[in-house]
């Protein structure tokens, strides 16, 4: 069993300070399944702290997108619940209230330093090649001195005395003992200067007073938690449980970055990825089945999931994969769902689409489809009254002369004109006679007839989207081609 007390409650906290993260639902999405697998609680709480980044047009961005997913809360800014405020900037009185208990016992303390003087304080370290980090000049200050100073209203921060010797350890839920050396950490800034906390102290309080019994976060943190582990002492409080995921990488195994990964859920949504594809990928970056089968859903993964079994591996974010991994989605769906899902991601964007001509088309594409968005490039030839063909197009019939390409569109043409009814059986023998009367290779044959239909040399099935388009458009379609074949 996961120690730690139950039933547990867990949150997410992100920043509002940009377009809503992969990562943030990468972490929801394990935060919420283990709060759900348990009877326990998945919190949403913002940390706002950052003034000058922090957006509310963002903050509302996180709530679209994790909605968009299915990664509702059960307590967060939006929806309220009994810790409320859930946003970091409406509980400033409670840090400032908190930071003055960790300077009345001592264990925090003022620092005056400029950051003029910092500055400086860095540039030695880079010189000298040592750990960046404060030398404690603050720390020696007496407490009457540092009062006297603060009652003047001289500017400055508070910071947390880290201890000098020793280290600082914790069982991590995932990667067992971790110990750091005291030395290796900073004497971190609780509080700034313009009197809003930083990261460290809010995530701490804020986790204590809203009963959070697991902390899951990203590997990255690790170098934080001695920080976190000592305000908990300092406090007298006792800590939750840790437990640091995987962090999302790129190819290379850099951490993942919008310079070599898309990380906005806001583009994923664009793009026309489905949200259970997506939940499925993020889901199979830290663990997988009891089987390892690579397809499944949130509720199968509701039932077998347990923490301990996250995998503590790299897991890199891959497109080919999830393009894979959605297309799978996408051809699990019944033509009319598919249809239906279409046509609402595009009246999202503007676009009215016919239901009934979108039954026709729909099956014609559905195999080659990874993403929504990828519909209207396969498909403009269905939409438009005329198509516009380059006419280098026609060199993919690579076997005909120009005159050869012309006798084949008129053989064409003639079946188009003669087939009663109009469709894709009644085609096919006549087609046939006409590509066996000329000579011509298969392949070459319906080319000139593919780009004379649909202006592309990769199309859905030929004759079946002819059948869709309708005898009179194939006729003026293939008549136009012929007109600028000369």
């Amino acid at each position: 069993m996961t120690p730690g007390r139950f039933p547990p409650r867990v949150r997410i906290a992100p920043s509002p300070t940009g377009a809503p993260h992969v990562g943030t639902a990468y972490v929801a999405l394990f935060n919420r399944t283990f709060a759900k697998k348990h009877g326990g609680q998945f919190i949403l709480r913002i940390e706002d702290t950052d003034r000058t980044r922090s957006t509310r047009e963002s903050e509302d961005a996180i709530y679209r997108a994790l909605r968009w997913l299915g990664l509702d809360w059960d307590e967060g800014p939006d929806v309220g619940g009994p810790c409320a405020p859930y946003r970091q900037s409406e509980r400033s009185a409670i840090y400032a209230d908190h930071a003055r208990m960790l300077l009345d016992n001592g264990t925090a303390y003022r620092c005056f330093c400029t950051a003029e003087r910092l500055e400086e304080l860095r540039a030695f370290q880079r010189a000298a090649k040592r750990p960046p980090g404060y030398d404690g000049l603050c720390r020696k200050i007496p407490k009457d001195e540092s009062d006297r100073r603060a009652t003047a209203a001289e500017p400055f921060v508070i910071r947390l005395r880290i201890p000098d010797d020793g280290a600082t350890a914790f069982d991590d839920l995932l990667r067992g003992r971790i110990e750091i050396a005291n030395k290796d950490v900073d004497d971190q800034v609780l509080m700034k200067s313009d009197g809003f906390p930083t990261y460290h102290l809010a995530n701490v309080v804020d986790d204590k007073l809203m009963g959070i019994t697991h902390v899951m976060r990203a590997e990255e943190w690790i170098p934080s938690t001695p920080k976190h582990l000592l305000l908990y002492r300092a406090f007298g409080w006792e800590p939750p449980v840790f437990c640091h995921l995987p962090l999302l990488r790129n190819q290379d195994k850099s951490k993942i970055s919008k310079r070599k990964n898309p990380t906005s859920l806001e583009w994923y949504q664009e793009q026309g990825y489905l949200p259970a594809a997506l939940l499925n990928f993020l889901a199979l970056m830290g663990w997988t089945t009891n089987d390892n089968t690579e397809i499944f859903s949130v509720d199968r993964m509701l039932e077998e999931f347990a923490p301990e079994t996250i995998t503590t591996s790299s897991p890199v974010f891959d497109l080919t994969k999830l393009d894979w991994l959605n297309g799978e989605y996408i051809r699990a769906l019944a033509t009319d769902a598919l249809t239906d899902k279409l046509i609402a991601f595009y009246a999202e964007r503007g676009r009215t689409l016919d239901r009934a001509l979108m039954l026709r088309i729909v099956p014609l594409v559905r195999e080659r489809l990874k993403k929504l968005v990828e519909f209207d490039e396969m498909t403009q030839f269905f939409f438009t009254d005329a198509i516009t063909i380059d006419l280098a197009e026609f060199d993919a019939a690579k076997k005909l002369t120009p005159d050869q390409r012309k006798q084949a569109l008129t053989a064409a043409l003639a079946v188009v004109r003669g087939t009663t009814p109009f469709t894709k059986d009644a085609m096919e023998a006549p087609m046939k006679a006409a590509l066996e009367s000329l000579g011509f290779k298969m392949g070459d044959f319906f080319m000139c007839l593919r780009i004379a239909i649909t202006g592309k040399r990769a199309t859905p099935p030929l004759l079946e989207s002819m059948e869709v388009l309708g005898q009179d458009v194939c006729v003026r379609r293939i008549e136009a081609a012929l007109r600028l074949l000369g």
